[in-house]
């Protein structure tokens, strides 16, 4: 069996260039500029692409639940789900950068009973969620549980 290496250091950036500069002041800036983003916090999740095995860095809204940070699969409300959550459903392990803290982490999609019950928090941080979950039927929204390594 080969062993693979990852390279959590050198993840490659959002194409949309609104993403793009997201992620780079946050990261230049160690999270001061980008942590809060329209108000609201978010985290830059780094997965690993699920074809080509090379890592991709995301910026997304979260909430966080004793430790565990929470994500919202929308795309904006897309009839599919975003390559980031295809990416990690490939390969639960991920990284997060959370402000300054950067710490591997693993991902899952929560169960439905979960996602009833963090929906309202992820609604009330960001109101559009529920406007992406209209426009994205028939697809549920998946919501996503992060949790630490370490």
């Amino acid at each position: 069996m080969q062993t693979v290496t990852i390279d959590w250091d050198h993840p490659a950036d959002p194409k949309p260039v609104r993403e793009r500069e997201h992620v780079r002041d946050y990261v230049t800036t160690g999270g001061l500029d980008g942590h809060l983003w329209h108000g609201v916090p978010t985290l830059l999740l780094t997965t690993v692409h699920r074809a080509t095995g090379r890592t991709v860095r995301t910026p997304l809204i979260y909430a966080e639940d004793g430790g565990r940070h929470l994500v919202v699969a929308a795309g904006w409300g897309a009839a599919d789900h975003p390559a980031w959550y295809r990416n990690l459903t490939a390969h639960p392990e991920v990284r997060l950068q959370v402000g300054p803290a950067a710490f591997q982490a693993t991902a899952r999609t929560a169960c439905p009973v979960e996602r009833d019950a963090y929906w309202p928090a992820m609604t009330a941080l960001w109101p559009l969620f529920d406007d992406y979950r209209a426009a994205a039927a028939p697809r549920e929204l998946p919501l996503v549980i992060i949790e630490s390594l370490s």
